[in-house]
C-alpha cells in the first residue's frame, strides 16, 4: 500500500552555487561519501532527501543525515534512513521507500514512493 508520494526538482548549477556562498550547509546536509558526489549526483541527492521528507508528510525535526541514497551497481539507487527520518517512517507504517533519480539539462529530480504491506 503507498503511504505517500515526494518529489522534488533542483536546478543544480543554482544549487551549487548556494553551497559555495554558505560553506557549511555542504557539511549539514550530506554526509561525508555524499560530500564527494560530482554536482549533478550532489543535488539529486538533495533532491531525494527533500522527496522522501514529502512522502511522510514533511514532519518537523527530520535530520538531512538520517537519509542517504546509496548507488548500487546494476540496479536502483537505495534509500537508508536511521534516527529521526526512521521515527518518522516508522510512525507513518512505511516498510520501504522506492526512489528513482535523474538529472539532465542542468535540472536534479528525484520521485520518491513510501510504502508498507
Amino acid at each position: 500500500m503507498i503511504v505517500g508520494v515526494g518529489v522534488d526538482v533542483v536546478d543544480v548549477a543554482r544549487f551549487m552555487a548556494t553551497l559555495e556562498r554558505a560553506p557549511g550547509l555542504r557539511a549539514r546536509l550530506f554526509t561525508p561519501a555524499e560530500r564527494a558526489l560530482p554536482p549533478a549526483s550532489l543535488a539529486a541527492r538533495f533532491a531525494a532527501k527533500e522527496a522522501i521528507a514529502k512522502s511522510l508528510g514533511a514532519p518537523a525535526g527530520m535530520r538531512w543525515h538520517d537519509a542517504t541514497v546509496h548507488r548500487v551497481s546494476g540496479g536502483p539507487p537505495v534509500v537508508e534512513v536511521t534516527g529521526t527520518v526512521e521515527a518518522a517512517a516508522r510512525a507513518a507504517g512505511v516498510d520501504r521507500f522506492h526512489l528513482s533519480l535523474s538529472h539532465d539539462a542542468g535540472i536534479a529530480s528525484a520521485m520518491v514512493v513510501a510504502e508498507r504491506d
